[in-house]
């Protein structure tokens, strides 16, 4: 106890050794009982005292960097957004579709007309479509944070009153000086170049800007042309029905034309009359009062655009475009090779006075060449995709299909004697009967007792059924026996692409003119196409190929595999023939339709005999004769912005030079042909690209006799 030292008490004070807290002073101590000091260790130098850093000098310097972010930002928008464009006067927008390889074929431009000025619309016209697009249109700076809000609750809370957050300027920025793409960066230009315009154009410009270019549908930009086109009369004179109509087109054009879905148009107009009563431009009794304009469409505002395919696949490119104003070049799926062997093969068929339709396309849908008539400068009725005819006995793969999935197998038999009892009495072909026969020798020989037999075995539903499941639309009797002889009318767009379920074994399919983007993972697990068992899938091709080369079909056989069926329709109203050949990839499928556009009777034309030679001529060149792609590449690349080169022109004729007793031919693709005649013997001497050939004369075949 002694010699413990002890410790005198000294007044501390505390010393900031930041972050670390404090640190005890320096102490010092003695020893009894001498009472000697021992000195006290030294300290290392402090450290100058440091104050923590407090919140406040946090977010001053998170707002420096936030500002020197955002101005960077401006600075880039400003640098990549057209603002110098968003002044200038705008263009009407044009579109140009291209073959698969890039070669221009059509080019349509938009239908426009005169803008429109403010002051000399009527106010309702102003009124709903401030209603139901920008209610604060007059007193916002080009963007609204409350109607965008109002905007998201309205949506959220499922009202029904679907609406957009963007204004009027913003949509004038949106559709005519940028891209329809959906990104942050695109949605950042709109709104600097929504607050340009703002600052450089008056309210009422900004929106005879926006009335007299917007999309209406129909092909139609600008109120001016809309209010012509729906109702022949100039929007300073619209009734009130009828502005609330145009009104609620603007969110989705295609979609809501009332010339193509009137029921979503009248819907749309209500929920602008609702909007007009919630911005207390009407009250709910003048609202309840109005009913639905009617529209009065005198002229038809559609453009022809030199073929048949380019009309079926403008209203797509359209849609795929509704908020763009720039020039497009659209690459579509029409293979330029084979539009050109499907229009010889047309050419070179002797119709006589009857039309004709062609259409190949993919297994999956994809169309790759499209013949709708004979000419199209004289007819531009596209009878592919527009003419509803009767399928004749091409509709029966839908009741084998039936059949073969109740069970039944190819080598089962039916009966093929006349059917004598009921209120249906169908006959075969010729009246011939064969007592009975296998399901594949019925359906070979197309037998209508057979196929009306199964019909009532298996039961319309289950027919209709297989129908629907293969993507046919249109209407199709019920209760009705004489539909397993295809009586329902349809496309030949849709029943191509039915077999063309057949030919993938996947369905349903849906013919496309715009290459289609790769199913996310998403997709193919929720929208999982439906399929045939293999078994079911390989009876139903022994049975299509059974009819080519032992049935009706034989003058479409090919000598790879090949499928199809022949059809006829009753008094030969219509000839047909559909079938698919060809491997993978390269697997075409084709449908070919004959028949008069008054519906009268073909004279010795059935789906046997001049449309399965149409089919075989095609698909010779397009699928067993091809030859290999050359490996070399084209010396340039088709110019996009070039002259448009139309695919549908008929086949140009020889042209017949006689001298003498010798006969001249001239063709721009076969070169000349010299007939005459040497020691007695007919002759002809043809020069062409290859060289020079000398063979006897051929006898041709007179017009429309079979070989």
């Amino acid at each position: 106890m002694m010699n413990e030292p002890y410790h005198v008490p000294k007044k501390r004070s505390r010393r900031w050794y930041w972050p670390f807290g404090s640190k005890k002073s320096a102490e010092t101590s003695f020893y009894e009982p001498y009472g000697d000091a021992i000195p006290p260790r030294i300290e290392e130098p402090v450290a100058p005292l440091k104050m923590p850093r407090g919140k406040w000098w946090w977010f001053s310097r998170a707002m420096a960097a936030g500002l020197f972010i955002f101005i960077l930002l401006v600075a880039y928008l400003a640098i990549t957004a057209p603002l110098s464009k968003s002044l200038q006067p705008i263009v009407p927008p044009q579109i140009t579709l291209l073959t698969s390889d890039g070669q221009p074929f059509a080019r349509n431009g938009a239908v426009v007309d005169d803008p429109v000025q403010v002051v000399k619309l009527p106010d309702h016209v102003m009124q709903a479509f401030m209603s139901i697009e920008d209610r604060r249109f007059y007193s916002h700076w080009g963007v609204d944070p409350r109607g965008f809000a109002r905007a998201l609750l309205s949506n959220i809370s499922g009202s029904g009153m679907t609406q957009g957050g963007s204004t009027i300027t913003q949509q004038l920025a949106k559709t005519t000086f940028l891209t329809p793409e959906r990104s942050l960066t695109r949605k950042a230009r709109e709104m600097l170049i929504a607050f340009w315009l703002e600052a450089w154009l008056t309210k009422d410009e900004i929106f005879e800007r926006y009335l007299s270019n917007v999309y209406f549908g129909d092909n139609v930009y600008g109120l001016r042309a809309a209010s012509m086109h729906y109702y022949y009369r100039q929007p300073e004179k619209l009734t009130l029905e009828q502005a609330i109509m145009l009104a609620g087109l603007v969110q989705a054009p295609s979609r809501l034309a009332p010339t193509r879905n009137p029921g979503l148009a009248a819907k749309r107009a209500s929920l602008v009359k609702a909007a007009m009563v919630s911005a207390g431009y009407l009250s709910q009794k003048e609202a309840d009062r109005l009913g639905t304009a009617r529209l009065d469409v005198r002229a038809k505002n559609a453009l022809p655009t030199g073929t048949y395919f380019a009309d079926w696949a403008m209203p797509q490119a359209r849609e795929l475009t509704d908020l763009s104003y720039e020039s497009l070049n659209l690459t579509t799926t029409l293979d330029a090779r084979l539009q050109e062997i499907a229009r010889r093969a047309i050419a070179r068929a002797p119709l006589g006075q009857a039309q004709v339709a062609l259409v190949a396309m993919r297994p999956d849908g994809e169309v790759v060449a499209m013949i709708g008539g004979k000419d199209y400068a004289k007819s531009a009725f596209n009878r592919v995709t527009q003419a509803q005819r009767q399928p004749g006995s091409t509709f029966k793969l839908f009741v084998w299909l039936a059949a073969l999935r109740s069970g039944m197998d190819p080598d089962d038999m039916v009966d093929d004697s006349p059917i004598t009892k009921g209120g249906y009495l169908p006959k075969n072909a010729g009246e011939k009967y064969r007592g009975t026969l296998s399901l594949k020798d019925a359906f070979a020989k197309s037998s209508n007792v057979a196929a009306v037999r199964l019909f009532g075995q298996v039961g319309d539903k289950a027919v209709i059924r297989e129908a629907r499941n293969l993507g046919v639309k249109s209407r199709l009797a019920e209760d009705d026996p004489s539909l397993a002889l295809g009586t329902s009318t349809m496309t030949l767009m849709e029943l191509t692409a039915a077999y063309a379920g057949v030919a993938g074994n996947r369905w349903p399919v849906e013919p496309y003119a715009f290459k289609k983007e790769q199913q996310t993972w998403a997709e193919w697990l929720f929208d999982w196409p439906g399929r045939y068992k293999a078994d079911t899938h390989a009876n139903m091709e022994k049975l299509l190929r059974a009819a080519v080369n032992e049935g009706t079909g034989r003058r479409a056989m090919l000598s790879i595999p090949n499928y199809g069926k022949t059809g006829t329709s009753q008094n030969n109203r219509d000839a047909l023939f559909v079938g698919y050949a060809g491997d993978g990839d390269e697997r075409l499928v084709v449908g070919v339709w004959i028949g008069n556009d008054d519906n009268k009777p073909l004279k010795g034309v059935s789906g046997g005999s001049l449309p399965a030679r149409i089919w075989k001529d095609f698909m010779q060149q397009a699928v067993q004769d091809k030859k290999p792609v050359s490996s070399k590449k084209p010396a340039s690349k088709p110019d996009p912005e070039g002259p448009v080169i139309p695919l549908d022109l008929p086949e140009i004729p020889d042209i017949p030079v006689n001298v003498g007793d010798t006969e001249v031919r001239i063709n721009g693709d076969s070169g000349v042909r010299v007939g005459t005649e040497i020691g007695g013997v007919p002759v002809d001497l043809r020069i062409d690209g290859g060289g020079v050939a000398i063979e006897r004369r051929r006898e041709e075949n007179p017009a429309g006799q079979d070989r």
